[in-house]
């Protein structure tokens, strides 16, 4: 069992676009390059720069409740520190090192959101931290990278009977070549891209960001639960620890091991989304 690399994505802010990459160098026990560095903290938020702690998704401007947010299409740039953000008319960049630039974003958006006066949220970012959706299980979740299996998007299409666009799941790698939701078998086990080795460590729960075509921006089909309808359950993809190493690209061969056993992550976080209700773990309710 075998397959390839088909493209790479990081998403620099928590809840915008993503932004494909040529190659990416991977570091063990590092996140994903740029990814998830930055967050739109709602007004509400109980998320503390000067002390970072995981906070759930429900507490930044994100896709699962905003779904306008597809509209818009963003670049970050890291070696000039600039935000630009498009779309619906739009064109507006930011300069992130400048203090003026994180508020001037926050209004932006706020603006085009149509939050309440007092309601504009605040960009946050506190390195080494990353706003990923299961931070709130471990620092070492923090910094896992998500997988997504093209043929699995496939054969979800098919029998749904609706075109589902793979990037509906933000993840960081995409690739094909396994059969279809066989990588969900892959928790515990090592797989190996040219000379970095990753180990998968849980599967991913999908959430409402799902539902949003990317596209118009309108929720038009609600993924989570024609998963559920599908295959029980609503998991779509996985995420991996780096544990050595190396650089990335697309049409790189992926090679899982043979054997291992579940990590302890999947059963955690499965009892912590029943006990705090997070978002993009149990979706019974839409939280």
């Amino acid at each position: 069992m075998a397959g390839q690399i088909e493209a790479l994505y990081h998403y620099p802010v928590k809840g915008l676009s993503g932004q494909r990459l040529g190659t990416v160098m991977l570091h063990p026990g590092a996140g994903f390059p740029e990814d998830r560095v930055f967050g739109f903290a709602r007004h509400d938020s109980s998320f503390d720069p000067d002390a970072p702690k995981p906070v759930p998704k429900s507490q930044f401007v994100v896709l699962a409740r905003d779904a306008a947010l597809a509209r818009l299409a963003t670049d970050y740039d890291p070696q000039e520190g600039t935000l630009r953000i498009t779309g619906q008319g739009q064109d507006r960049t930011f300069d992130l090192k400048e203090d003026s630039g994180g508020p001037a974003a926050a209004a932006f958006l706020a603006a085009f959101l149509g939050y309440e006066p007092g309601h504009q949220p605040t960009l946050q970012a506190s390195a080494p931290h990353r706003f990923t959706d299961v931070s709130v299980v471990s620092p070492q979740m923090m910094n896992a990278i998500s997988l997504i299996n093209i043929d699995s998007v496939r054969a979800f299409s098919e029998a749904i009977g609706q075109d589902v666009n793979p990037l509906r799941f933000r993840a960081n790698l995409l690739f094909s070549g396994i059969a279809p939701m066989r990588e969900l078998d892959l928790v515990g086990r090592e797989i190996s891209l040219g000379e970095a080795t990753l180990r998968v460590v849980m599967r991913t729960k999908r959430c409402p960001a799902t539902q949003v075509n990317l596209e118009t921006g309108l929720r038009d089909l609600d993924v989570p639960r024609l998963l559920r309808d599908q295959y029980g359950h609503s998991d779509m993809g996985v995420y991996a620890e780096v544990i050595k190493g190396a650089g990335l690209r697309p049409a790189m061969r992926l090679r899982p091991s043979e054997g291992g056993s579940v990590h302890y992550c999947y059963r955690w976080f499965e009892r912590y989304s029943r006990r705090h209700r997070v978002w993009g773990c149990r979706h019974e309710n839409g939280r």
